[in-house]
């Protein structure tokens, strides 16, 4: 069974890449968009450890459905960053830009899921599917904010011709603080 769960995520992973290739016209992009899928992993594994619950085909296939909404919400990261870009703004500010604005919409997608997962999370049958389905959502819903729009500025940083690197910026509200080292600063 697990076998041909794994097979079915194979091939759903290259449909999803297709797609997204198409999407953005690029084949570096969608590997930044599906870097965040083993993220729902780091949520799925331990829920199940701490809920004493086996790790079942319908966790799989939990798994699996997951990943569909973490790429959406990936895809709505990197999509928030190519347009602020097309309007101008620098690539460092564009991504931070993306992390804060578009999380409000990931925080809602993954509450409806665990909303809606809920339900079943006590059915001895759809016990696995809850879990997974919850605990991957909320895990790679914290870990992808941060880490898909790291990956497109480290990645696209050449491209726009960005010389500095950003060490950190804080979004608080409407103020964003950042903290910067310049190329050829001293550390």
């Amino acid at each position: 069974m697990f076998r041909d769960l794994g097979f079915a995520f194979a091939v759903v992973l290259i449909l999803i890449y297709g797609l997204v290739v198409g999407w953005f016209q690029s084949f570096l992009t969608p590997l930044i968009i599906m870097a965040a899928i083993p993220f729902s992993l780091v949520g799925i594994l331990p829920a199940h450890g701490l809920l004493h619950a086996f790790f079942t085909a319908t966790s799989m296939i939990g798994f699996i459905a997951g990943a569909g909404i973490v790429v959406r919400n990936s895809i709505i990261l990197v999509d928030f960053i190519e347009l602020r870009l097309s309007e101008g703004m620098p690539l460092d500010q564009a991504v931070i830009d993306a992390g804060a604005v578009r999380f409000r919409p990931m925080m809602l997608t993954a509450a409806a899921v665990v909303v809606g997962s809920s339900v079943i999370l006590f059915d001895p049958i759809f016990q696995g599917l809850a879990i997974a389905l919850i605990a991957g959502e909320i895990a790679s819903l914290l870990l992808s904010r941060m880490t898909v729009p790291v990956l497109y500025y480290l990645f696209n940083k050449r491209a726009y011709g960005v010389n500095s690197r950003v060490v950190c910026a804080i979004t608080l509200g409407e103020d964003t603080f950042w903290f910067r080292s310049e190329k050829g600063a001293n550390r």
